[in-house]
This record gives C-alpha cells, structure tokens and sequence, in this order.
C-alpha cells in the first residue's frame, strides 16, 4: 500500500468512454484483482492521471464520481473529464481516448470526503465541482438510512449540465432524503431559482431559505474558485463554523488575492537541507535556489507524489517535522490541517537551514 499510496503509477485498462455533454467524458477503468485493495477510495477522492508526450510527463488529477467500493475493493473506476482550453489531457481524454487503451493512474488520495454517517449534509457546487460530490452523495445515501442531503448545483446551461441524468435518478430514488436545486446561468428556467450566477450576495439570501443552515452537519463546496469562495463568505456570514466547511478546487488560472495566497514571508537562507521520509525510505539533500521542497525531492526520489503542483490538488501533502516553510499558495489544505503541521511540498520553500518532511504520515 505504501508504494501505491504516493508516487507509484499502474497501467488500468479502459472499459468505457462515454460522453455526458459536449466538451466532457465519464473514463471507466478496470481494475484488476491484485490491485483491488490499492484503489480502494472514500466518496470525494481523486485520481491522479498521467500521460508521456514527446517525452514530457502529463499529469492531472480527476474525481471518482462512482458509489465507493466494498470491502473488496473497486473491479472499475469511474471518473469524469471535461475539456479545457488548450488542455493537453483533458483534449486527449475527449478526441482520442477509446475502449482497449491503457492509462497510467495513481491511488486515490484527497481528503474532500465523507464517510457514511446519520446527519445532514449539503453542498454547493458548480460546473465539474458535480463530480467528487456525485459520489459523496451516492454513497451517503444508499448506506446509511439516516442521512439526508441537499445539493446546489449551478451549471451554465442544461446542454452543459455534467451527470444531469445520474442526478435526477438519485433524487427519483430517494425523494425524501434528496433535496436539489438547480440554477443556470445562462438559460432560463420554467421552474426554480432564477437564471443567473451563484455569488455570495446571493447565497446568502438562498441558503437560509432552503433549509436550516444552522442544522446542516457537513458543507461540501466544490467548483470554480469564485463560486467555492463566494459560497464559503456566505456560509461564514450566516454563522456557519469553519471546520463543518469543507472546499475543494480543481483548477486556479492566476493567484487570486485573499488568504490564501502566501507568498509574503521571510527569504530563503542561503544554503539549505530538507530531509524527507518517504515509503519508509528517508534522505537528506541541498534545496538548490529558487526551487520548491518537492522539486529537491523529486530530484533524488522520483516517486515523490505529486499531481498538479499547484497547490490545489493537495497530492504532495507532507508533514513538516521540523524546520520552518514558507508556501507560495494554498488551496488545498484546510486551517485544520495547517494547524496541524501538514504543508504542500509543491509550494513549500525553506526558511530554516534544515527542513524534515514526513510524507507518510
């Protein structure tokens, strides 16, 4: 489990590519008998994906949108792509994929999950932010009869509406358990929120007249990163606590202003170390300048997990022994984590002569 937890990559063959709108795919994979347990996942987790063109590495990072698997572990994998402008995978996935080929996959990982327990929980989600949440809320509901759910959802047209079918199938199924709202942005509805986009003005007029947003026991907000933040000011405003939200982005285009861009901090000192522990294999080695501790790292291990080194898939999270980091950007790990001692070695850089990281913990 070691190796396939971090860095480790397996050839899974493709079952199925099926389209769900215009510009996105649902990817099955097959997964064979010896590899069950290594791609056993929780409702919400990612995979990452990679690809070799013209001997540069491709990696991104896509959600399960399927239930989570039994105790024997997944026989497929399911995961939903859709195309972004000069997308190098994404355009892949969409104009040359087919049934029969092989694609390079790493264990699941994320932490934007929900096990199956009594409550009520809810989501706001927007765009591809379906899909992680597609499976949160399969899941949830077909194992445990005490929960109930409420979905948002805002997609810019019924065409580009991910999972539209699925969605109205689970609600059919559980009607009484299923509360979901759909809003456009741009197409009007007969029925439901008016047309237009989910932003935090907004949000706060909505939600509270949904439901009860003091009872909700988990937020899950997962899309663009205005929505996800607007969603999340709103929740605050409304006196929703900080540790029953829970967000998850998939891509940022430029560093946003707020929170959670770090790059203010003390220099780097002039020579450096980070020590990383690493599938119960450690080593010590020079930060050369300008570089991030993942890239010291990957060059001596090149089984260093990683996905987008963006500091928003949160793959390469590690946690930090000993020594001081500063992060350029962080929209992965929640304040819990932080607090915690967990940084994102993708947008870590030394502050301290000597840095110990732990990814195995």
């Amino acid at each position: 489990m070691a190796a396939a937890r971090h860095g480790a990559f397996h050839q899974l063959r493709v079952t199925a590519v099926e389209p769900l709108t215009d510009d996105s795919v649902a990817v099955t994979l097959a997964v064979p008998p010896e590899l069950r347990e290594s791609f056993r996942h929780a409702p919400g987790q990612h995979l990452a994906l990679r690809r070799t063109v013209d001997g540069a590495e491709i990696r991104r990072t896509y959600s399960l949108c399927g239930q989570a698997p039994g105790p024997d572990g997944p026989r497929t994998l399911r995961v939903a792509v859709r195309q972004v402008d000069g997308g190098a995978f994404s355009t892949y996935a969409l104009k040359e994929l087919v049934a029969g080929d092989t694609v390079e996959v790493m264990a699941p990982a994320g932490r934007f999950v929900l096990e199956p327990r009594p409550g009520h929980f809810a989501a706001v989600v927007g765009g591809s932010g379906i899909t992680p949440v597609l499976s949160i809320v399969s899941t949830l509901l077909a194992r445990e009869p005490a929960a109930r759910f409420c979905l948002i959802r805002s997609d810019r047209t019924t065409a580009s509406t991910m999972f539209l079918d699925e969605v109205a199938e689970l609600k059919d199924r559980y009607p009484d358990r299923l509360q979901l709202v759909q809003t456009l942005s741009r197409e009007e509805q007969q029925a439901g929120p008016a047309s237009g986009r989910l932003d935090e003005e907004r949000l706060t007029r909505l939600l509270p007249a949904l439901l009860q947003v003091e009872s909700v026991d988990g937020w899950f907000l997962c899309g663009p990163y205005g929505l996800v933040q607007g969603a999340e000011r709103a929740l605050r405003g409304l006196g929703v606590p900080r540790d029953r939200i829970h967000q998850e982005l998939f891509h940022v285009e430029e560093e946003p202003p707020g929170e959670q861009a770090t790059t203010a901090g003390p220099p780097a000192p002039a020579h450096s170390t980070v020590t990383a522990q690493l599938d119960g294999r450690g080593g010590s080695w020079p930060v050369r300048e300008g570089e991030t501790l993942l890239e010291t790292v990957l060059r001596n291990r090149a089984d260093a997990p990683y996905a987008c080194k963006g500091g928003v898939c949160g793959t390469c999270r590690a946690y930090l022994v000993s020594g001081e980091v500063r992060m350029d950007r962080n929209f992965a790990l929640e304040q819990e984590e932080l607090d915690a001692g967990y940084v994102l070695a993708c947008q870590s850089h030394p502050v301290t002569e000597k840095v110990e990281l732990d990814f195995d913990r």
